[in-house]
């Protein structure tokens, strides 16, 4: 594979054509290398427009998805970021390029076994990968200038604007398919979140993290 070539159709193909502008984030996606953080079984469509599947069901988002995300989040260089859903470790990738500090926490061992492997061998180095299921509690690095979930949610719990600085905000894909959306809450002064949906998109769900009650007749 021609990855340089790859990179490139990547983002003019797939990422600039959905709505993601950002020279920032554009030059981020062109230059880290996506393949390293897949499975070998999958190293063909590492560039490709599509989920890539992981261990216990987990997938890698479409390149345009992260992308995305990463621009709506607008992380400044000084923040300090807690990602929930590890995953293979791409999207920390892209985010801890982007700001100072990352915590990311991921519900399954091997994958954070596996994720670290990935950010060590992209050289990534300002990120902890942890352990942890569902809703974190207060943590000793927290509290955040931003938080993203790395898969859908039914709802955001209420207790997860408590990982926020004030002002800080939180970028999570919301609701129940076929209807998902991309949507940032941002932490008042007062506690309380304000929410933005920002665009459709269907992502899976987030490991960890109640889902909506099916109705049974």
């Amino acid at each position: 594979m021609n990855t340089e070539l790859a990179r490139f159709n990547m983002v003019e193909q797939q990422i600039r054509t959905w709505s993601v502008l950002d020279l920032h984030v554009l030059g981020l996606l062109a230059r880290l290398d996506r393949h390293l953080f897949v499975p070998p079984a999958f190293a063909s469509l590492a560039y490709s427009d599509t989920e890539i599947p992981l261990a216990h069901g987990e997938h890698m988002l479409a390149p345009r998805v992260d992308a995305r995300l990463l621009q709506d989040l607008q992380l400044q260089a000084h923040e300090s970021v807690l990602e929930i859903g590890t995953g293979s470790g791409y999207l920390t990738a892209l985010l801890a390029q982007s700001c100072a500090q990352v915590l990311s926490l991921e519900c399954h061992p091997d994958l954070v076994h596996t994720a670290q492997q990935h950010l060590a061998q992209a050289g990534v180095r300002n990120v902890q990968v942890r352990h942890s299921i569902g809703v974190p509690k207060a943590l000793p690095e927290g509290p955040f200038d931003a938080v993203i979930l790395g898969g859908s949610v039914a709802s955001v719990p209420p207790a997860m604007l408590d990982l926020l600085k004030p002002g800080g905000r939180l970028l999570a894909v919301v609701g129940d398919e076929p209807m998902m959306q991309a949507t940032r809450i941002t932490r008042q002064p007062n506690g309380q979140g304000h929410s933005h949906i920002l665009w459709d998109v269907v992502t899976p769900r987030l490991h960890g993290f109640a889902d909506t009650p099916a109705f049974h007749f």
